[in-house]
């Protein structure tokens, strides 16, 4: 009887199991442990290099190698469960490192249109902000932003023309039309490059006279146009 219940639960634990998105090692966990270390070692040495006006950021890691690998698994291989630990990373690198430790700020995902967010089915910087607001204890406003206008994806236009893309692309959600935050708002997003979404994003925001504290990434890549 002992052996067929430890047969059991090894069969059980065999199920339970799924493949890492990066490597498709068996794993337990979003990641196996060999590319959880891969990807740990890409978290930046200083979080807050990009905390400065006019758009305040704070990054947990570079963009490239596996982060960009599991970033992109995220987002176009229906691997939604990513968002889970990068989110936490992100958290766990705020309550050590954060530039305002006296605010206790709402945290805002940058929104998807809903013609992508029905493509993809979810919102990964929503996602994100989840698992973000989980280990921070802050607030998550998940309609405080909409996106009014579909955009062309980011990648490969030039700075003047990410800037041109995103004119005009967000509004702020009906709750916040009628009563703004009382508080700071933080955007939460996958990545940060050239900061043109964050920047268009902000100065909806504060079109409304809500006060924008800056913006939190997993991943920052900043190049120049």
């Amino acid at each position: 009887m002992h052996t067929w219940t430890q047969n059991f639960t090894g069969l059980l634990n065999l199920f339970l199991q799924s493949h890492c998105p990066l490597c498709q090692r068996p794993t337990s966990q979003e990641f196996c442990q060999n590319c959880t270390r891969q990807l740990q070692k890409c978290q930046r040495q200083d979080h807050i290099s990009l905390w400065q006006e006019p758009l305040a950021v704070f990054g947990w890691g570079e963009y490239g190698g596996p982060v960009k690998r599991a970033i992109a698994a995220m987002k176009y291989e229906n691997q939604p469960q990513i968002a889970r630990p990068l989110g936490q990373w992100l958290g766990e690198a705020w309550l050590l490192d954060s530039p305002s430790r006296d605010s206790r700020p709402m945290v805002i995902p940058i929104p998807l249109h809903p013609s992508k967010q029905k493509q993809r089915k979810y919102n990964q910087a929503a996602l994100i902000g989840q698992s973000f607001c989980e280990i921070t204890g802050l607030k998550l406003k998940l309609n405080g932003l909409t996106r009014v206008r579909e955009t062309e994806a980011q990648f490969g236009l030039s700075v003047s023309k990410r800037e041109k893309n995103l004119d005009k692309a967000f509004g702020v959600g009906q709750e916040f039309r009628d009563r703004p935050p009382n508080v700071p708002v933080l955007l939460v997003d996958d990545i940060y490059t050239t900061g043109a979404t964050a920047r268009s994003a902000v100065q909806t925001l504060r079109e409304y006279g809500i006060v924008v504290l800056g913006l939190v990434a997993v991943a920052t890549a900043v190049k120049d146009g």
